[in-house]
């Protein structure tokens, strides 16, 4: 099956529920060092941290309505840091001028046992990729510039394809509800970023899955 849209968060640390604040683009990969240098000069770290994550996204089906679905991230640079837990919530479909894309978001450490307890659990492993890439931070915002790769063969993730020809450039807050003014801040931070990339508030009703 095509895998749903998804966010890259690399392994970085837990937020245990909070609000998440997205907007999310694309760059080609000949325009990656551009992007980077731009970054660089807007971010508070002029070199960024780096990332390759594996993640597993698990589904959980019941008798009726969507599945439930919990992403299990771990970190393949650094191999002997916890897995991540990740649910993301459906998007709020209120306030329309919001800047952002706002879900919850419940972000936990995990034992390396994870995808055991999933299983034990009743859920089914559904698809599973590498990210790998740059972590910029501006204050509380961080922006993740990430290549996806999908596993050729199931749990070898030195076996893998890349998806596409470009970078998914992904800027995020994480916040306690309420914080809508985070979205103005994002806006403008993004306004900085063109033309080389355009950060948007994707509406997930328009994305195939």
């Amino acid at each position: 099956m095509e895998a749903p849209p998804v966010t890259v968060m690399p392994v970085t640390g837990g937020t245990i529920n909070m609000m998440e604040y997205l907007l999310q683009g694309s760059v080609l990969d000949q325009a990656l060092e551009s992007l980077l240098h731009r970054l660089r000069g807007l971010c508070d770290n002029m070199e960024p941290e780096t990332f390759t994550d594996h993640e597993l996204v698990y589904l959980l089906k019941g008798q009726q309505g969507n599945p439930f679905i919990l992403r299990a991230r771990r970190s393949l640079s650094h191999p002997t840091s916890p897995w991540h837990l990740r649910y993301l919530g459906q998007p709020e479909v209120g306030d329309k001028s919001r800047h952002a894309l706002v879900r919850n978001c419940v972000d936990v450490a995990a034992s390396h046992s994870l995808p055991e307890f999933l299983n034990e659990m009743g859920f089914r492993m559904d698809h599973e990729f590498v990210a790998n890439g740059h972590i910029f931070r501006k204050g509380a915002m961080k922006v993740v510039v990430s290549k996806l790769s999908r596993i050729l063969v199931p749990g070898n993730t030195e076996n893998t394809e890349r998806l596409s020809l470009s970078f998914l450039v992904e800027l995020s807050v994480s916040a306690p509800a309420g914080q809508d003014t985070v979205s103005e801040d994002m806006r403008s931070f993004a306004e900085q970023l063109k033309p080389l990339v355009h950060l948007e508030k994707i509406d997930p009703s328009k994305q195939r899955h």
